[in-house]
């Protein structure tokens, strides 16, 4: 921790080495850390000089936030004291529809028993109340807040999470925590993919059929939607609505089967098997009136200026052998597909500028003629965001954040908007990129397990996403990531509840503990391998281990930073041998309890590899104890071993390989 908090003082960042103790996630982006601290004997004192209801609204929420964490009463002592005045001044009032423009920083002052947030717009104020939140922490006297002064502004306007609500049905209670934990991390876009082949997912009452034919039963209400909208607003959250068409539309199809450009559809998609997926017919006017008369309703429900018509992976086939469609596009000199979605994204674009929208698209609508107007956003890869930019378009960046890929904390972290072709975009054009979103696609995703697959890495994009491009140490953001993962808990979020319960669940009569120890060491699979293990529908449960461990295994990453240290280290070695100790024997305690149950008994083999695991590893931990090589015969096999025991089974895999690994190549000290 040393190290970071002279790599940030290099930077630029903070005033002080103990700056670095302070779990701030996303990290300012000015702070100094003044000496003492405030302390909090009583809740604080209010004095808010601002007419804006959400500031009110987001103080009785920090008061509530602040019971909860601190087991205070909200009342003074019998000697009448008072705890700290928060003073809170903002500007001027936010805009009656919250914008993309606007002014989101704010300033915290924390020192001589007082307390200031001010802000020029009421946001800044609910963003500089999260931070103080953060600041509260238990000190020598009981509860204090550490004192700083803090100038902080986001480096992007745009900082969002998407969430399908199409392929498994969210309810509105799940979205709303969701939101409460988006709020405490500064992000301001909830994304909500809301139609797609599995379903489509709002009341309409012009075109009804859309949500009882094409729900399959799980839709919201339009007073659903409202009171969504305005549970956002209050924590400066926009709700962007995306109506993923002319492709992945057979929600709209089976609902009115005159849109189709092939054949009829039968159903709603059930899996990823399903091979009619009709596309939307282009070519026929009562295409567009029907989209009018839904684009009209729900820009109503959605206030916000941007609206999503998604326009990715568009199934051209249905086009290629529509006789009547390619008459069509021969009569208007249109020689290709790519020029259909043109023309259709054209007049989608003219509907909702009726309605006074921006039509925000992902990047293959990018093409000639595309109006000027349109927000486009970029999941294919980074390249579509620097054109983009280039051709005079907004943009904003999704591609390396794909939430349901699994991938580390780290490596989302990684990623940087304006990196790679966007380095070398000019000031005006850089500009143009607004910022990015996280995507938690759905699939293998049920509200039980929601919260599990975007709260254990979603701070680290939100802190990209907000504080400087220079803040990159890996170290500093998993500390401070897991302070925060733990406190989003009091908000609600169950990222961790649930996952213990789900555990509970499979354990059955076996031990608990010992179900733990197996899962906290896998990881499920990365990428989109999981969907080529075996058939899934979207009737399938979602109740195994893969489904209950989180993306990212804690246990392991500690574990092979350990063995590095173990390598050269006996204080070290000591340690590492209790995990793979209770690894080793692990094994044991749950072998008689797999043939109970099916969802123990996948889990036999994973089992015996992490047992095989520990033992290769404590063979290696003897060796380095007593200064001795492994024989190189007995080394190849180990290596062998290692390699079968972490290879995928019940569609996770053993991620402590790396640090038995190392153990097993290690050669002694020479002395």
């Amino acid at each position: 921790m040393k190290t970071c908090a002279l790599t940030l003082l290099a930077l630029g960042i903070v005033a002080s080495t103990r700056a670095v103790e302070l779990n701030l996630m996303p990290w300012p982006s000015q702070i100094t850390q003044l000496q003492g601290s405030v302390r909090m004997d009583r809740l604080p004192q209010f004095r808010v000089q601002c007419t804006d209801r959400r500031v009110r609204m987001a103080v009785a929420r920090f008061s509530e936030q602040l019971k909860l964490r601190t087991g205070m009463l909200p009342f003074p002592g019998p000697d009448n004291s008072q705890g700290p005045l928060i003073a809170i001044q903002c500007t001027l009032p936010g805009l009656a529809v919250q914008s993309v423009t606007e002014d989101e920083s704010y300033d915290l002052i924390v020192e001589a028993n007082q307390v200031s947030v001010s802000a020029p717009n009421p946001l800044g104020i609910l963003h500089g109340l999260e931070t103080l939140l953060q600041l509260v922490r238990t000190g020598e006297h009981g509860w204090e807040i550490s004192s700083v002064r803090i100038q902080d502004t986001p480096r992007f306007p745009w900082r969002g999470l998407l969430i399908d609500v199409s392929r498994h049905f969210i309810p509105l209670d799940v979205l709303k925590r969701n939101i409460d934990g988006m709020a405490a991390v500064k992000l301001n876009v909830l994304h909500l993919h809301l139609s797609d082949d599995e379903g489509f997912r709002v009341e309409s009452k012009k075109r009804p059929k859309l949500h009882t034919v094409g729900s399959g039963g799980f839709y919201y209400q339009q007073s659903e939607i409202r009171e969504l909208v305005l549970y956002g607003r209050d924590r400066g959250i926009r709700i962007v609505p995306e109506f993923d068409m002319p492709g992945h539309a057979v929600s709209w199809i089976l609902a009115y089967p005159q849109l189709s450009s092939g054949p009829p559809a039968s159903r709603l998609v059930q899996d990823m098997s399903d091979s009619v997926r009709p596309t939307i017919d282009p070519t026929k006017e009562s295409t567009y009136k029907t989209i009018d008369a839904v684009f009209a309703e729900m820009t109503k429900l959605f206030p916000d200026k941007y609206f999503h018509i998604g326009g990715d992976e568009v199934e051209g086939k249905y086009w290629d052998q529509n006789e009547k469609i390619q008459l069509w596009m021969r009569a208007h000199k249109i020689k290709d597909n790519r020029e259909l979605q043109a023309y259709f994204n054209k007049r989608l674009q003219k509907i909702l500028l009726k309605y006074r929208k921006r039509m925000t698209g992902w990047d293959e609508i990018l093409s000639p003629g595309l109006p000027q107007d349109t927000l486009v956003q970029s999941w294919r890869g980074p390249e579509a965001l620097a054109q983009s930019a280039k051709l005079g378009y907004q943009t904003m960046l999704s591609a390396g954040w794909y939430l349901d890929l699994m991938y580390p904390a780290s490596q989302h972290y990684a990623v940087e908007p304006l990196s790679g072709d966007s380095a070398h975009l000019t000031e005006e054009e850089k500009a143009r990129v607004l910022g990015g979103e996280a995507a938690q696609w759905t699939e293998f995703v049920t509200p039980e397990v929601l919260d599990n697959r975007i709260w254990p890495r979603m701070g680290a994009i939100a802190e990209r996403l907000w504080s400087p491009a220079s803040l990159t140490d890996v170290t500093s953001m998993y500390a401070r990531l897991a302070v925060l993962n733990a406190n989003l808990e009091w908000l609600d979020l169950r990222h961790r509840t649930n996952s213990l319960r789900m555990l509970e669940r499979i354990a059955g009569s076996a031990p608990l503990e010992a179900v733990e120890v197996l899962a906290s060491t896998v990881e499920p699979l990365k990428g989109y391998e999981r969907g080529k293990t075996q058939p899934y529908s979207v009737t399938t449960p979602l109740n195994r281990l893969v489904d209950a461990v989180a993306p990212e295994s804690d246990v392991a990453r500690k574990i092979n930073l350990l063995a590095q240290q173990a390598v050269h280290d006996p204080v070290s070695r000591l340690e590492l041998r209790k995990w793979l100790l209770r690894w080793r024997d692990n094994d044991a305690l749950l072998q008689p309890y797999f043939s109970s149950s099916k969802f123990l008994a996948e889990l036999s083999p994973l089992s015996r590899s992490l047992s095989v695991l520990g033992a290769i590893g404590i063979d290696s931990l003897d060796a380095l104890d007593a200064n001795r090589s492994l024989p190189e015969e007995k080394r190849a096999q180990q290596l062998a071993s290692i390699d079968e025991a972490t290879a995928p089974h019940a569609e996770v895999r053993i991620m402590i390989g790396p640090a038995i690994r190392q153990l097993v190549e290690a050669e002694p000290v020479t002395k």
